[in-house]
């Protein structure tokens, strides 16, 4: 019993050790962020808090990559602030289980392995983009809230406050040259926590961000008290969809990222449904929502955190903290964990992309800029759907630019044109420039053998062809073609040459046949 226990818990043997630790660091990393993140999202900072816990406890118990930290995250607040704001915290629970439910389809239906087919340079747009969003939520524990005044810390408080996060930063850097068996990060908040307790210094704490109230009792069930009509599903069906975009595709590019790591391959569908299951439950007990963190799962990893013991540690030892170790928590100063988070920051970010940035094609650099801007200044889906537009449209015109004929005169002294290249929206207008037609001999063949008519545009393209040539007076025959295309090409089909035994056989993307 025990042996298949062990088994499950860790798909890497002989870490028990490490991932007990890893998982205490990313507890004490969970709690600031959840309550920062439920200030952003203007809820009570315990809804932000169950987030975290039900989110990292349960797709570490039955996600489909271990290791990686689960939570209540920025990229989230930030659009369900508006929703708050306007229709009040019921229809976010609501929009929460009605999240939690798509994604759930979205594994259920296999749809996770379309983050496999994201381009490189998405990828690197999106962790540099998110390190930065990282370090600028680090820069809001340099401001103090006082009643309705906001200020940033000046004097000596600012001083101080750089002087412990440097300590902390430095105790993260350089305790790995030293030794792994301990996790840097852990020792860092514990070495930074001492000398503020020891020297007595004033500094703010994790409890300066909730007011130093105590946490309060257990999550407790609720139904859903928005009312069930039309109208309600209006409101929370378009947030729902965009913070299903958010969370998994934060959360499957979060698995990729450590899949390279780690030299492993997550199961991206498996995630989709515990990402949706922990939200459905997160949005019936008053949380939320959430998903995948890179922060914390950076930090998990780095830690050397690797089965799912380092999750279901951290997400229990959050639910002791709030319930029971308010106390002992609530004291650290929050220099420790913005000094292990910038730490974080410093090595997601894809340094070498200042050297490469460079040697790779423009085109490439052009996303990499444009995916990391967009996930600063807006949100991540935004940014991913950007940066997969903008590589679609460039491998489209740079697939175009690869059609072109080999041209003959054959024994018959008909003119040959052997194409080759997709035929397609991109590449029609290159394709009608190919064509001498003027100055051809009264007999043309187009042989397309080589080459493959993709869309409606092709169709169009290849009739624009045969009716110039008519205009002419000259005689056009075409040859390997599929039946789909012979059939779309309407009377232009007459002037095909068929052989069953060459021809091709493929769709052409076109509304015609539907």
């Amino acid at each position: 019993m025990i042996r298949h226990i062990k088994k499950y818990l860790m798909p890497f043997p002989g870490k028990w050790s490490i991932d007990l630790l890893s998982g205490l660091t990313v507890a004490m990393a969970l709690v600031p962020e959840a309550i920062a993140f439920s200030l952003v999202a203007h809820v009570d900072p315990l809804v932000g808090l169950y987030s975290a816990f039900f989110l990292c406890l349960i797709t570490a118990l039955f996600g489909g990559r271990p290791g990686m930290i689960s939570g209540a995250t920025g990229a989230m607040a930030v659009v369900i602030v508006s929703l708050v704001v306007q229709y009040g915290v019921e229809y976010l629970f609501a929009t929460v289980v009605l999240t939690g439910i798509l994604e759930i389809l979205v594994g259920v239906f296999r749809l996770g392995k379309l983050i496999r087919i994201l381009p490189k340079s998405v990828m690197i747009g999106f962790v540099n983009g998110l390190a930065i969003v990282i370090f600028l939520a680090q820069l809001q524990q340099f401001k103090v809230h006082a009643g309705a005044d906001t200020y940033w810390l000046t004097g000596y408080a600012l001083y101080l406050m750089i002087g412990l996060i440097l300590v902390a930063m430095a105790v993260t850097h350089f305790l790995p040259k030293f030794t792994k068996r301990i996790p840097a990060a852990l020792v860092a908040i514990l070495v930074v926590s001492a000398i503020v307790h020891l020297f007595h210094i004033d500094t703010r704490v994790v409890s300066d961000m909730m007011g130093g109230s105590q946490a309060a009792g257990l999550p407790t069930f609720a139904w859903l008290h928005v009312p069930w009509n039309f109208t309600t599903l209006k409101i929370i069906v378009p947030y729902a969809i965009t913070l299903c975009i958010i969370a998994l595709s934060e959360s499957l590019m979060t698995l990729s990222l450590i899949d390279e790591m780690t030299h492993t391959r997550g199961r991206a569908n498996k995630e989709c449904i515990a990402q949706g299951i922990a939200n459905v439950v997160s949005g019936f007990f008053k949380g939320m929502g959430g998903c995948a963190m890179l922060g914390q799962s950076m930090i998990n990893t780095n830690s050397g955190g690797r089965g799912r013991l380092s999750g279901i540690v951290a997400g229990v030892f959050l639910f002791l903290f709030i319930m029971i170790l308010w106390p002992v928590i609530k004291m650290i100063p929050l220099a420790a964990l913005v000094g292990v988070m910038m730490m974080v920051v410093m090595e997601t970010f894809e340094w070498a992309t200042f050297k490469f940035i460079r040697k790779i094609p423009k085109h490439d650099a052009l996303i990499i800029v444009v995916v990391t801007a967009v996930t600063v200044f807006t949100d991540l889906a935004i940014a991913v759907v950007t940066g997969v537009i903008t590589a679609a449209l460039v491998f489209a015109w740079q697939t175009a630019k690869n059609i072109y004929v080999d041209k003959k005169i054959n024994a018959d002294g008909a003119k040959e044109y052997k194409l080759h290249g997709p035929l397609f929206f991109g590449s029609v207008s290159k394709f009608k420039e190919l064509f001498e037609m003027e100055d051809d001999p009264d007999e043309v063949i187009i042989d397309f053998m080589h080459s493959r008519v993709t869309d409606h545009s092709a169709i169009d393209a290849i009739q624009f062809v045969t009716e110039r040539y008519d205009a002419l007076g000259k005689n056009l025959l075409l040859r390997h073609l599929s039946p789909e295309c012979i059939l779309l090409l309407g009377k232009a089909s007459d002037l095909v040459e068929t052989n069953a035994s060459e021809d091709p056989d493929y769709h052409v993307a076109s509304n015609k046949l539907g």
